[in-house]
């Protein structure tokens, strides 16, 4: 599920883009490789993998978030685990095979969907817990765990917000496809549990054609057109009325756009020539908006609104990582970062040649990483809290901040609430 290219360019009727990408990866840098130590300089502590893709197609992410989990271990200083890389792009089950040939108790990643359920039964025979990067739902459960920022958390929260401020019908645009199907079924509990109503919703075929169309039927412009053409056009001066004027609004005030930010500029136009611009209607976003610069380029997505995982430690996170590197990580490297800490924690009750304590990571009171609160639910899933941000010429800013806590629960802290200055400084970790 989880897509690691950037959207191609437009022109034509061309496809757009394959399928929603979760982040955009345009601007990352070819990295060199992660500088963790390996098996021959270790000592003897528990051995954790680090499955990613670190050639190939998708190796500037896995980089990425390999030079991330080695901050991580640079932050803790001395940790009872031995952290090693294991190259997913040569066959993940045989990166999986190495690992535990190797002695590793834990797997952390791999990226992909198609990954983990390559060395599922692998990592389930051995009682060995994974701990995925992916964003797939569908993979989680029977000892896989999934890191991966949920469309459906997102879209809950963006929507609950909205609903709070007086919006209370909603209509979504969403691409054909796996993400637009769970987009849709996340869409439509949202709204009903938030106690609004769902107008419309459209799906599209990501091509700039479709688009056009897609957003003539949901605003049902021809019906309008029709009822407006039926009623009276002489005023009662003699003068002709114009039909636009006779032209009832569209069924809704609030519209998701399930996608990324080429496609959500896109729509832009067919949205102001339909009745339904940013004058009429408040758009709302998913978490693919968040780190997506083409957001914020857009004035007509200017005053819309998306939620997404807090940013703020995140861009600590990003400086520290381009002063040691020389470029940006990718927005996922905080995922690598948090379940590197979430590990190295947890090992501190991990007994050498015993199996990982996998109770831990299910803790009701959850953790704080990088990304904010987020817990394991029994599904495997990870629950996070969400912020609401409004898109702005600048960027964005914050409008509804991300909680603190679930319930009022104790969480475990994973990271200070300042981040070091600079490369070489310690985090202290620690579970309650």
């Amino acid at each position: 599920m989880l897509a690691t290219g950037a959207c191609s360019s437009m022109g034509g009727d061309e496809d757009l883009v394959t399928a929603p990408p979760p982040v955009q990866e345009e601007a990352l840098p070819t990295l060199p490789p992660p500088d963790i130590p390996t098996s021959a300089e270790a000592v003897e502590k528990n051995r954790v993998a680090l499955l990613l893709p670190v050639s190939g197609s998708n190796a500037r992410v896995g980089r990425s978030l390999a030079n991330a989990a080695s901050m991580a271990l640079d932050d803790l200083g001395e940790v009872g685990i031995e952290l090693e890389v294991y190259d997913t792009a040569g066959g993940a089950e045989r990166a999986a095979e190495r690992a535990i040939a190797d002695g590793a108790g834990l797997f952390l990643g791999p990226l992909l969907a198609e990954n983990v359920s390559e060395i599922r039964s692998i990592a389930r025979g051995r009682n060995i817990p994974v701990i995925s990067f992916s964003n797939d739902a569908e993979i989680a459960g029977s000892g896989v765990y999934i890191m991966g920022f949920q469309p459906n958390q997102s879209i809950e929260r963006v929507v609950g917000y909205a609903r709070s401020q007086g919006m209370g019908n909603f209509a979504a645009l969403v691409p054909q496809g796996v993400y637009g199907r769970r987009a849709s079924q996340a869409f439509l509990a949202a709204v009903r549990d938030a106690g609004g109503r769902v107008t419309a919703i459209e799906t599209y075929e990501r091509k700039r054609s479709a688009l056009t169309a897609a957003v003539r039927r949901l605003t049902d412009f021809d019906a309008r057109s029709a009822r407006a053409a039926s009623r009276g056009v002489v005023r009662s001066d003699g003068t002709v009325r114009n039909v636009e004027e006779n032209m009832p609004p569209v069924s809704f005030d609030a519209l998701l756009i399930a996608d990324g930010g080429a496609i959500a500029s896109e729509f832009l136009q067919s949205l102001g020539r339909f009745d339904a611009g940013p004058d009429e209607v408040k758009y709302l976003g998913t978490e693919l908006w968040n780190a997506d610069p083409r957001i914020a380029q857009a004035q007509g997505l200017h005053g819309s609104l998306f939620a997404s995982v807090p940013d703020a430690r995140f861009r600590q996170l990003a400086q520290r990582f381009k002063t040691r590197y020389g470029g940006q990580p990718s927005r996922l490297a905080s995922l690598a970062y948090d379940a590197t800490l979430l590990a190295a924690g947890i090992a501190r009750d991990w007994p050498l040649d015993r199996t990982f304590p996998v109770d831990r990571l299910t803790d009701p009171d959850g953790f704080v990483g990088i990304d904010g609160i987020f817990r394991f639910g029994a599904n495997g899933i990870a629950q996070r809290g969400m912020e609401v941000q409004q898109v702005a010429p600048g960027g964005s800013r914050t409008v509804s901040p991300a909680p603190s806590s679930f319930q009022n629960r104790r969480v475990s802290m994973l990271v200070p609430e300042d981040l070091p200055g600079g490369p070489g400084g310690r985090v202290l970790a620690y579970l309650n």
